[in-house]
Formats: C-alpha cells, sequence, structure tokens
C-alpha cells in the first residue's frame, strides 16, 4: 500500500472536481444550499401547522409573536436562496423579492387546502384517533403539506428549489411527489411509503392512494425530448388506487369514481366507475412437508 498522504488525496479529489463537476462555489454557480432548504422547508411547516415542529410549547397567546418571527426568518431565508435560484435560472421580469412576497402571501391559501386533506385523512382511516395524530404521526400529511408548498414555487418557474423541498419530504417519509404534479382537494395517502407521483400526473379532487403506488411515465428512447410533454396518468375524482398498483403514461385516465386493485399494472384508459383487479393469479398453500 502506498504511503498515505492527505496532499496527495486533495489533489486527485481537486482533479476530479475539474473533470467530473459536482462542486458548488460562491463564486461559480451558487446553488441553494441543501441544508438552508431543510430548514426553510422545516419552518414554513412551523407556519403551517404551528406548535407541531418545534420542540418547546407554544401557548396560545404567544401563536403571533410565534408566527411573526418565523415569518420574517423564512422571508429572510427564502429570498437568500431564491436569488441563487434566479442566478442558475433567470425568470423574465421577475426578482426574488416579488417572488417570495407572492409565495408567503399564499400561506393561508395552502393552509386551507391541506384542511381538506387533515379531514380526509382523519375520516379515511378508522385508525386515525384524532386530527392532532395526524398531524403528529401521519407521513402522508407532511408529505403532502410539503408538495403544496413547493408546488407554488413551481408554478412560479422557480428552478431547483422546489424539487429540493419535496426531496426533503421524500426522505423523511418516504412519498415522492414530484412539485409539478396537479392535485385537488381531500387527498389522503395512506401509510404512504413507496409513493411515486410524477410531475405531469393530474389527481382530482377526493382521490385516495395507498403505499407502493406508483403514477408514472412509461420508459422510452425519447428521454430529453420529452420534456415538458404530459408523461403521467391523469387520476380523476373520488379515485381509490390500492397498495402496489402501477399507473402508467400520459394517456392514462383513471375515470371518476373507480377502484384500482392492489399490484395491477394499467397503461390504458378506464371508463368512470370502474374496478381494476387482477385475475387468474393463483394463490397455493402448502403444508411444509409437501
Amino acid at each position: 500500500m502506498e504511503k498515505f498522504s492527505f496532499n496527495l488525496i486533495l489533489e486527485e479529489l481537486l482533479t476530479s472536481y475539474k473533470i467530473h463537476g459536482g462542486i458548488n462555489c460562491a463564486d461559480g454557480k451558487n446553488l441553494p444550499s441543501k441544508k438552508a432548504v431543510s430548514k426553510l422547508t422545516e419552518d414554513l411547516l412551523s407556519l403551517i401547522f404551528p406548535g407541531f415542529y418545534i420542540s418547546l410549547s407554544l401557548s396560545q397567546d404567544k401563536v403571533g409573536s410565534f408566527c411573526l418571527e418565523v415569518l420574517k426568518r423564512v422571508y429572510q431565508a427564502l429570498l437568500e436562496e431564491l436569488e441563487k435560484s434566479l442566478l442558475f435560472s433567470p425568470i423574465k421580469d421577475q426578482t426574488a423579492e416579488s417572488i417570495c412576497q407572492r409565495f408567503l402571501s399564499k400561506l393561508p391559501e395552502i393552509r386551507k387546502i391541506l384542511a381538506t386533506d387533515l379531514k380526509a385523512t382523519y375520516e379515511g382511516d378508522p385508525a386515525s384517533a384524532s386530527i392532532e395524530e395526524v398531524l403528529l404521526a401521519y407521513p402522508g400529511i407532511e408529505a403532502i403539506a410539503v408538495y403544496r408548498l413547493a408546488h407554488v414555487l413551481y408554478q412560479e418557474n422557480v428552478a431547483l428549489i422546489p424539487r429540493m423541498m419535496t426531496e426533503w419530504a421524500h426522505a423523511r417519509t418516504g412519498i415522492d411527489i414530484h412539485p409539478g404534479a396537479e392535485i385537488g382537494s381531500d387527498f389522503f395517502i395512506d401509510h404512504g411509503t413507496g409513493i411515486v407521483i410524477g410531475e405531469t400526473c393530474k389527481i382530482g379532487h377526493h382521490v385516495k392512494i395507498y403505499h407502493g403506488v406508483t403514477l408514472g411515465a412509461r420508459s422510452t428512447k425519447g428521454g430529453r425530448r420529452l420534456r415538458g410533454q404530459k408523461r403521467h396518468p391523469t387520476i380523476e375524482d373520488y379515485v381509490t388506487i390500492y397498495p402496489g398498483a402501477t399507473i402508467l403514461g400520459g394517456e392514462t385516465v383513471i375515470g371518476a369514481g373507480s377502484i384500482i386493485g392492489g399490484n395491477v399494472w394499467l397503461t390504458h384508459p378506464v371508463a368512470p366507475n370502474s374496478i381494476v383487479t387482477l385475475v387468474d393469479q393463483e394463490i397455493r398453500v402448502r403444508t411444509k412437508n409437501e
């Protein structure tokens, strides 16, 4: 084995940075900070659900002062990260300040639609004892909340930050919702682990999705040429999709009121009020001695 040398390792690393990239410097692209966006996302959740994302108790008479303090902190942090994002991908006639102000002004509206998601989760799961339990213990609500925040920034054409936010939630919850997806009110994710919802997916109101569901795109040779096209399915109102179902393709529409059974593979449209299940799936039970 060669003699250990910090300088040799450093030299090889510096060479690797030049060849392969993957380095973020203030005098280069100066991209948004993963750590800062993670903290920003958690602070935003504290504004959406005060008292649920802090370690100290929050008294009723302190809610206003607490939220004002967090709001100001979020404004400064988001402004800084937006400025980096706009350097990477400018938006015509837009400033970090104008985007930041519009985004924060929409927080009450985001809370309003999240209230429908909370209600759908509580009423849709007999195991939930209270709304408070849903907020404290259900990963689906956290993933949906972060998605709804990130989606507003995505609609502003902000680069990088929306995806960083939803990937923060993905790492915490196991639920992968692209910020570009369009999702209606009263959305219920049950259990949630392994759910994937793609960028161009459209989901209506009162939709229930269980763990392991993929609403994805078909793998083709098109690659980058398909960017901007509808690649993911449309799920209409009052659809329930059970665990392990895979629904692919931009032309795949699941009609309103339909039920998609577990482990179903779908790449074609389904009429409203359909029940889709697998057939001819034989289950055989044997004794250990056979």
